[in-house]
């Protein structure tokens, strides 16, 4: 079994407070949210008037009461003088209201989707740019599966809670002061009636809401370590089949989907038994107004037509109240997820711009490394009390055993990393009152697993440079000695090497990387490992490839191999996290 990292402690954000961080991050929706809440208010008078048709017809056509004043005031004689006209005019007065009620839906529908995904989209934006933003220590430490799952699964709840719980309930809200209005003005004896059930619902509404919360929070944590099963187990696939742990895998995965299931089902049995006394406390309601309001009609104080629209009135007027207290139940998963995007969200950059920061021009390219300590989260000390300086256009070699710290000397360098203590200077000045973009603009890195993204040769060449023409594109790719095998190809420059660069073997993915760093064309170059995982006959090519690109740059390059790093003018090794030895031009 492979260990999982601990679990990120989230905040306790109260609901309140997640609300209102939504409705500021709803902000430029808020002209869609409100027609979309003008159209829930416009279905107000219309929910009013549904039962209006039944109450003339039996009324005023079965019976012989008079048509209602409110109609008679506005409606021509001719419509109401016989029971056909009114039976006729009730008919179509029953048609169109249905027919507005569905283009008022139809409206509410088109703007909630255009709402919703706008939304989804900003606050998704909003959360990838952090990610993007936050240093290599938080992602060592919290995973690439999780931070996924946060923009995947969690995001949606800002269009969760603003289309699908909040305007619901505002809505219903409105339907339910209607309501009673209407039903106090007929019988407020029923309307008292009605009504009492509302404190219970609220009792319920507020108990679920409070023993809820931490259980949607542990589906979630659950539902994110399934998803890091299946991202462990298709990025190391190679070394899963190698090994033939197929059927490990996918026992791992069965017994965390069983825990999500068991969870999610746990929740389920919950939001029904919420729902079951919901309902059950309406019905109670329900039938306590059928025997109060049969007995008014027996005792003249209703007639049968009044009791029947007061009936349909409470069927709608518990309507809302059931909306309400269902909107209870789903909002709280949505809050979680809302909370889990904001604990990310309030993570604070530890690699950030200084406030001014200085433009990093004509880069002169030393480099000193002044009492550097550096430890990684669960590792302990890595660098301990570095000191070194570089000249200018020095090929310097870094040596030592694996974990010695070759390669956190290299992350500092671009400020992949902050040191805890000590500075690291270009041209005498700490990197740390450059701008990250001028920075790290003025490095290019190759890295001993090249990485490659789906999509052309050509873009993955100029990845650096977005804007070079294809002529440039072309003369990186002739540096890098990697132009033949490109043009051998039927797509040439535009074959697209898959996911990872899979279509493509190790040295030409080797190659197409040092060709990327040949267009960046930046005066400091950083080689970690370039020639480790590949075959004698390749690592000669790439090495004179790697000496044509180190040529007037301050290169770093890292290497067990001590003959690799042969073509270097300097050395440095590296033990334990403290320099052991240098020679050549490199200073300590």
């Amino acid at each position: 079994m492979i260990s999982r990292k601990s679990d990120p402690v989230l905040r306790n954000y109260s609901d309140l407070y997640l609300l209102g961080r939504l409705v500021r991050q709803s902000k430029p929706y808020w002209p869609h949210i409100s027609a979309i809440l003008i159209l829930r208010i416009f279905a107000v008078p219309l929910a009013l008037l549904i039962p209006v048709p039944l109450k003339i017809v039996v009324d005023s056509v079965v019976g012989t009461n008079p048509v209602p004043q409110f109609i008679t005031f506005w409606a021509p004689d001719i419509w109401i003088n016989s029971d056909l006209a009114i039976l006729t005019f009730a008919a179509l007065m029953q048609v169109s209201i249905v027919l507005i009620t569905q283009c008022q839906e139809l409206g509410s529908y088109v703007l909630r989707a255009s709402a919703g995904q706008g939304l989804l989209k900003e606050f998704r934006t909003r959360l990838f740019s952090h990610l993007q933003r936050l240093s290599l220590r938080y992602h060592d430490t919290q995973g690439t599966a999780e931070s996924v799952y946060r923009v995947q699964m969690d995001a949606p709840a800002i269009r969760d809670i603003a289309i699908n719980n909040v305007i619901p309930t505002l809505g219903s809200s409105l339907t339910l002061m209607a309501m009673v209005f209407i039903i106090v003005s007929i019988d407020w004896q029923l309307a008292a009636v009605a009504l009492a059930v509302s404190p219970v619902l609220f009792v319920l509404a507020r108990s679920y809401t409070t023993r809820m919360r931490p259980r949607y929070r542990e589906a979630r944590r659950l539902e994110g370590f399934s998803i890091e099963i299946i991202q462990q187990a298709l990025a190391a696939f190679r070394v899963v089949k190698a090994f033939g742990r197929e059927k490990g895998e996918q026992d791992r995965f069965e017994e965390q989907a069983d825990n999500v299931v068991r969870k999610r089902l746990w929740l389920g049995w919950a939001e029904g038994i919420f729902g079951l006394m919901v309902n059950f406390t309406i019905a109670v309601g329900s039938a306590l107004v059928l025997y109060v309001g049969i007995r008014n009609v027996l005792n003249g104080q209703l007639t049968l037509g009044e009791l029947l629209v007061v009936l349909a009135y409470i069927a709608q007027l518990y309507e809302p109240l059931r909306t309400i207290s269902r909107q209870a139940s789903s909002l709280q998963s949505s809050l979680v997820s809302a909370e889990r995007v904001f604990e990310v969200l309030d993570k604070i950059p530890d690699v950030v711009d200084k406030d001014p920061s200085i433009r990093l021009k004509n880069v002169g390219g030393s480099v000193e490394f002044r009492n550097v300590s550096f430890s990684h989260v669960g590792r302990g000390q890595v660098l301990d009390d570095i000191c070194f300086k570089v000249p200018f256009g020095t090929k310097l070699g870094l040596s030592g055993r694996t974990g010695a710290g070759k390669t956190t000397v290299a992350s500092l360098l671009p400020r992949f990393y902050d040191p805890d203590k000590g500075v690291v200077l270009i041209d005498g000045i700490d990197i740390r009152e450059y701008s990250l973009a001028d920075l790290r603009s003025h490095f290019a890195i190759v890295l001993q697993e090249p990485v490659l993204f789906s999509s052309s040769i050509s873009e993955n060449i100029a990845y650096g440079r977005p804007n070079a023409s294809r002529r440039e594109i072309e003369l990186a790719a002739s540096a890098a000695n990697i132009i033949g095998f490109i043009e051998e190809l039927p797509d040439g420059f535009e074959t697209l090497v898959g996911e990872r660069g899979m279509k493509l073997s190790g040295g030409e993915r080797q190659r197409i990387a040092l060709a990327r760093a040949f267009l960046k064309d930046a005066p400091i170059l950083i080689l970690d490992e370039p020639t480790s995982s590949v075959d004698t006959e390749t690592e000669v090519g790439i090495m004179e490839t790697m000496e044509r690109l180190m040529a007037d740059r301050t290169t770093f390059m890292i290497a067990h191999r001590v003959s690799t790093l042969d073509i270097c003018d300097a050395r440095l090794e590296i033990e334990n996290g403290i320099v052991t030895s240098a020679t050549g031009s490199v200073e300590i």
